[in-house]
């Protein structure tokens, strides 16, 4: 009897990992075919693209659009410089604020934290809109044709500040505690104890940070004018395609075929030339992700 029951939990368990490693591939698959029919895009040729539709491999091989791309090799490595400097800069403090403020707000000593807390969920209902913003950044702050009019406002986000208030629940009152027994002081506290325990939260927390501030070409376009030599990549990568779209509209009334202007393959090499450096970095903080987001979510 035993060994029957155990042959049908092995056969039940096996039955199950079966079910699950399949609905994980296909997911999985799903979610890389995109990325592999940007790839190949990117390499086909324009006239391939409206003669067939975009397709998993390369009908006529081109790097056409590449070299329209990287024509001026300056302004592009200028524009990954200036776009890796914000996002190395912004994520460093930004991760710092606002591990400072989800660590203040949770403290049960600090008085107004119930206050700061309603302020800053607050923000997430309302805003002052778009022309009280660019007033603030222009006529108050005078930070027009400046690279901190793209660093500062994304430094801090009310989602990652609840997101790091509620990891740091999890952490032990009494270990700071004992911290202050010893002679500790609060910020002694956050650098050695509360830092290095949250790594996970950390992790997830600078992953988004970075990557807003990676793909940020909004502000970038209302606050840098064209006037400066060098812009985010992203915005530089828009101007690109609003160029070649411009190109081909006017090639259209002049009697020149589409085809000359790689607009659709150009845009997939701007995709690949702007996700390229993410894709590689991510698999590095992965685990990091995966714990950060799910051990906040879990109450001890």
């Amino acid at each position: 009897m035993e060994n029957t029951a155990r042959r049908n939990i092995d056969v039940s368990t096996i039955m199950v990992r079966l079910i699950g490693y399949g609905f994980i591939g296909v997911f999985a698959l799903s979610c890389l075919l995109p990325f592999i029919l940007i790839i190949s895009s990117s390499f086909s040729s324009e006239k391939a693209i409206m003669d067939h539709g975009f397709s998993l491999w390369p009908k006529e091989f081109s790097t056409f659009a590449y070299e329209i791309v990287f024509q001026n090799p300056r302004l592009v490595i200028g524009s990954y410089i200036v776009t890796l400097g914000i996002t190395i800069v912004g994520t460093a403090v930004g991760l710092f604020i606002v591990a400072m403020t989800g660590y203040a707000l949770q403290r049960q000593d600090f008085l107004y934290r119930n206050k700061i807390s309603f302020y800053i969920y607050f923000t997430t209902l309302f805003s002052g809109g778009l022309v009280p913003f660019y007033l603030l950044i222009t006529q108050y702050l005078h930070l027009k044709d400046n690279y901190l009019a793209v660093l500062l406002p994304g430094l801090l986000s009310p989602f990652l500040i609840i997101m790091m208030k509620s990891f740091t629940k999890s952490i032990p009152h009494e270990i700071t505690e004992s911290a202050k027994i010893d002679g500790a002081g609060d910020f002694t506290i956050f650098l050695r104890i509360i830092l290095p325990m949250s790594t996970p939260a950390l992790a997830t927390i600078g992953l988004f940070i970075a990557l807003g501030y990676w793909n940020e070409w909004y502000n970038s376009m209302l606050f840098l004018s064209p006037n400066m030599e060098y812009r985010p990549l992203q915005l530089f990568l828009y101007n690109v395609i609003t160029s070649a779209d411009f190109i081909r509209n006017s090639a259209a009334s002049s009697n020149v075929p589409p085809q000359d202007v790689p607009l659709e393959s150009m845009k997939m090499a701007t995709a690949v030339v702007a996700t390229g450096p993410v894709i590689l970095f991510y698999p590095f903080v992965q685990k990091y992700f995966i714990t950060g987001i799910t051990v906040g979510a879990v109450k001890g």
